[in-house]
């Protein structure tokens, strides 16, 4: 059933939103794995695969608001990175 994947996808989702914002406005990567963001985008690609793969519908927004999500944070933690070597 769609309707337990999606409850899936917003509890996880939920999660994202604060991520970025700490790494934001902390500028730091104190906390942040590298490896852990890489293996989440790496996860919801394969979810976004099996969805139109096997069953293609909706759902697949929202694997792609979060791998966005996940994206950002990914993005941020480069910045960050960035900024910290420049001290």
């Amino acid at each position: 059933m769609d309707v337990f994947e999606i409850g899936m996808l917003i509890c996880f989702g939920f999660a994202w939103p604060t991520s970025i914002y700490k790494s934001y406005t902390s500028k730091s990567i104190s906390g942040k794995s590298l490896l852990f963001l890489y293996v989440i985008i790496l996860g919801y690609m394969f979810g976004i695969v099996h969805k139109i793969v096997n069953d293609p519908n909706f759902v697949i927004i929202f694997y792609a608001i979060n791998a966005v999500m996940v994206f950002i944070d990914l993005m941020l933690y480069y910045r960050n990175k960035k900024l910290l070597s420049s001290l």
